[in-house]
């Protein structure tokens, strides 16, 4: 299970290097209120890049320090497609590794 753990905090990496990569990272945080939508993903506030960027990856690298309660299965590539879909090829390896994040938190909410 450690080991599920590792992967996890290695995609969150990847995912960071990835969004700077693509030019998808933001120095500027958003405001207090864009960041305490109730949306999911803070649709109606963020774009998912941002979400991914301050809300996201911040949530994940808390839970893998705490390294247990993963909350229920993980499903951020579906939202990914249609978000990054005017990237074409250019989002290929930011899905993938958003696949393998959904995977891995999937992985580590099923185990006891």
């Amino acid at each position: 299970m450690m080991q599920a753990w590792h992967e996890l905090a290695d995609e969150l990496l990847l995912l960071q290097r990835e969004l700077q990569q693509l030019g998808l990272w933001s120095l500027q945080a958003p405001s207090a209120a864009a960041l305490a939508s109730r949306e999911p993903f803070c649709v109606d506030t963020l774009a998912f890049e941002q979400w991914l960027q301050w809300v996201f990856i911040p949530r994940m690298a808390q839970i893998v320090e705490q390294g247990q309660g993963m909350p229920g299965g993980c499903s951020i590539q579906p939202m990914g497609e249609e978000a990054f879909a005017h990237l074409g090829r250019q989002a290929g390896d930011l899905l993938l590794i958003l696949g393998r994040i959904d995977r891995v938190a999937t992985r580590l909410a099923v185990q006891p």
